[in-house]
């Protein structure tokens, strides 16, 4: 048996954690997990406390890569061989995880990325715009066509955990898979569907939407085609 680790980042996440974490707990026992509580400012941290829940607690707020690298470290640590990326907000069904591990194993992916739209066709709207541009964007510098760049639901090969645990510069965001890539990482998809927020509101409102649509496409086509690559071992 293969071990897997779920990683869930969490950041105020006070409305949501225990019922996603209960639903884990008691639906797939099979998986290991570990939330990050990344500084939040209001009871996420208590909640995970109270219930005795596996958790790191970060002395302060990092942002998801700060988390994301926490966790990756805490699997190369406790030597597993699978981590699993779901969101604290319930969007994310883990009744995946069964697909897109027997996808990395069929495939020898070192990436399996949980697709909205590999086999639907995405709707009309300023964010599947910004998802598409990615996407094209990936195309073009990596000749490898990524449905879903913008999808937080990922499984990750040892390979790739070692790096996100040593190195530094490192986020769970379509640029490193667009770098990742580039370092000869094969990455597949899985279909899959995502539900709403249970609770609260994404940090993404449309001022932060485009500021992060310019970072990664800058990144992108200019910092990752540039940055220094190193073979994945």
């Amino acid at each position: 048996m293969k071990k897997v680790l779920v990683i869930i980042p969490a950041y105020n996440e006070a409305g949501n954690i225990q019922i996603v974490v209960e639903n884990l707990i008691k639906e797939y026992c099979e998986y290991d997990y570990i939330i990050v509580n990344d500084g939040s400012a209001d009871d996420t941290g208590k909640i995970c406390r109270e219930n005795g829940y596996n958790f790191l607690d970060l002395p302060i707020n990092l942002g998801l890569a700060g988390a994301i690298g926490a966790g990756m470290k805490y699997a190369k640590l406790h030597d597993y061989d699978y981590v699993v990326q779901l969101d604290g907000d319930g969007q994310h069904d883990p009744k995946y995880i069964v697909d897109m591990l027997e996808c990395m194993e069929q495939t020898q992916a070192d990436i399996v990325i949980g697709s909205r739209f590999k086999s639907i066709k995405k709707e009309r709207s300023l964010r599947m715009i910004g998802s598409e541009i990615i996407r094209g964007l990936i195309k073009l510098t990596t000749h490898q066509n990524v449905s879903d760049p913008t999808s937080g639901m990922r499984m990750y090969s040892r390979r790739i955990i070692k790096r996100y645990a040593e190195e530094m510069n490192f986020n769970p965001e379509p640029d490193t898979i667009s770098y990742l890539i580039h370092c000869g990482a094969k990455v597949e998809e899985i279909q899959v569907e995502m539900k709403e927020r249970l609770e609260g509101e994404s940090y993404l409102n449309l001022k932060a939407s485009i500021k992060y649509m310019v970072k990664i496409c800058f990144s992108i086509v200019v910092i990752q085609v540039f940055r220094k690559r190193k073979v994945l071992s």
